[in-house]
């Protein structure tokens, strides 16, 4: 490839490189003008031969040619253009050769078939002009032949809403018959493949900036992306008066009052946003009505026509139980009375005192005990009773007291209780009579046992409270081990303290060295 074909290859994608500079404004017919550049090959067809749409070039070079184009609009669909192109012509074959550089100007019509709104533009084109060629024709130096006519096609494609790329195929028949050396048979002909670039440019009046020229809009002040008809005039496709733009309801004709959505009740609620769209009703509830003002939409209020809480679905509530007047057959129930589904004060062990006024209300009972059983029937509930399996008094909160024989034989087995010398440990004589405290105590189950120990004065005082403690821990340790709850048992030591007797004697010393029981419920 020689140095020209490159540099004419460079030009071609500078020229390109060139039209893709950014535009900003639309294309309207407003703008009327347009620039190109284009480049691209040449073919021959004449006495030496016909190089038309042929690929095979043998020891062809392909001939370049580059030029410029001026367009002017004219109707929707003619354009009037000015085209000036530069470059190599030629036929090189076995059979003849010639090669000239040439310069043209065109002047054409170009009729595109498709309006300029479309993104690819199909167009025929016809003109006519002049062809110049170089000083190196061989034949004849005459340098101008006339190109009448020149007429081909094209398509146009946009990149963007000013630029445009541009493929084009333009036949010349020249008015000479000599530049390829042979002269009296056909006229030379010449074809241009050429593709590029061109821009459209020119200022029109469009204040809103919807496309449609100011001269042309009967909407002129049409906010701006608001899409439009051809009049400039926002869309209204359900043709209802109002802009889509502003049109809750754009498909569906509606009234101003609902933002251009349809209302068939005529309550000012749209049906799209109406619960209730055929029954006229208030916007607060959202279309539907509410008779009874209780703030319960009719449909959904148990009753419609008296004013109740929502909690009870609209209805009433006399007596504040939390069941409706029209479910409640207990009619007045006591405030704060638990009611069931009916409105009655529970009863949840059926023994006819409702569980407010029940002391057991999960056990039956009789009235007297205000519904709480008794299971000795001593009198005294069993929630009170000590022994409720056992009958006593009620001032022995239900428990059987301990005969006067029995304390007098507690207190004289209390009586029998020793120790070994100076220690806690229980003789074995004491064994037994602690044997037959723990029937008694058993026997009077809820009865409790105090064990009191004491000493004499002997020795002093912290030893003496010492060991009367351990003394009654002894105790109270023999008759855990035979049965006795230790939550019934109290051991307390007083050691010297609360004598009987003289400490002075060994008869009153002997006195004071005692165990002590004491019951109690």
């Amino acid at each position: 490839m020689n140095k020209k074909i490159k540099f004419q290859k460079m030009l071609l994608i500078a020229s390109i490189c060139l039209a893709t500079v950014s535009i900003t404004k639309a294309q309207t017919e407003d703008k009327k003008w347009s620039v190109g550049l284009h480049a691209g090959i040449t073919q021959y067809n004449g006495d030496l031969g016909n190089d038309f749409y042929k690929t095979d070039f043998g020891i062809n070079e392909l001939d370049f040619m580059e030029g410029f184009s001026v367009s002017r609009y004219l109707t929707s669909h003619l354009d009037l253009g000015f085209a000036a192109s530069k470059g190599k012509v030629g036929y090189k074959r076995a059979n003849g050769a010639f090669s000239s550089g040439f310069t043209t100007a065109l002047l054409n019509l170009r009729f595109n078939i498709t309006g300029q709104k479309s993104i690819v533009r199909p167009y025929l084109l016809i003109g006519a002009g002049a062809m110049l060629y170089d000083n190196n024709i061989i034949i004849t130096n005459k340098k101008v032949d006339y190109v009448a006519p020149s007429f081909g096609a094209g398509l146009k494609l946009k990149v963007t809403p000013d630029i445009a790329f541009n493929m084009q195929e333009t036949f010349l028949i020249t008015s000479g018959d000599n530049k390829d050396g042979v002269v009296g048979g056909i006229n030379d002909y010449y074809l241009f493949h050429t593709v590029g670039f061109s821009y459209n440019f020119g200022k029109k009046k469009d204040a809103d900036l919807d496309g449609v020229s100011d001269r042309y809009d009967k909407c002129p002040s049409t906010p701006t992306n608001v899409k439009v008809d051809k009049t400039g005039c926002p869309l209204d496709k359900d043709k209802d008066g109002i802009a889509d733009y502003l049109d809750g309801c754009p498909d569906m004709a509606g009234t101003v009052a609902t933002n251009g959505c349809p209302d068939k009740d005529g309550d000012g609620v749209a049906d799209k946003d109406d619960k209730c769209p055929d029954v006229f009703g208030l916007a607060s509830m959202r279309g539907c009505p509410d008779t009874d003002g209780d703030g319960i939409v009719d449909n959904e209020d148990r009753c419609p026509l008296i004013a109740g809480p929502v909690s009870l679905k609209g209805c009433p509530d006399t007596d504040g139980d939390g069941v409706a007047n029209i479910d409640d057959i207990c009619g007045s129930t006591p405030r704060g009375y638990q009611v069931d589904a009916t409105g009655c004060p529970l009863d949840n062990d059926k023994d006819g005192i409702v569980n407010e006024e029940d002391r057991c209300p999960n056990l039956a009972g009789p009235a007297g005990l205000r519904g709480c059983p008794d299971t000795d029937g001593d009198g005294v509930a069993d929630i009170d009773d000590r022994c409720p399996n056992a009958v006593g008094p009620l001032t022995n909160k239900g428990c059987p007291l301990i005969t006067k024989e029995t304390l007098q034989k507690i207190t004289l087995i209390g009586s029998k209780v020793f120790f070994e010398n100076n220690s806690d440990q229980l003789k074995v004589a004491s064994l037994v009579q602690l044997d037959e405290l723990s029937i008694i105590l058993k026997k009077y189950e809820t009865a409790n046992l105090v064990i009191e120990g004491y000493t004499d004065s002997n020795g002093d005082d912290a030893t003496n409270l010492a060991l009367s403690q351990k003394r009654t821990e002894s105790v109270k340790k023999y008759l855990i081990d035979k049965g006795i709850a230790d939550n019934r048992l109290t051991a307390t030591g007083f050691g010297e303290d609360k004598p009987i007797a003289s400490n002075k004697t060994q008869l009153g010393r002997a006195k004071n060295r005692r165990v002590e029981l004491k019951t109690f419920y």
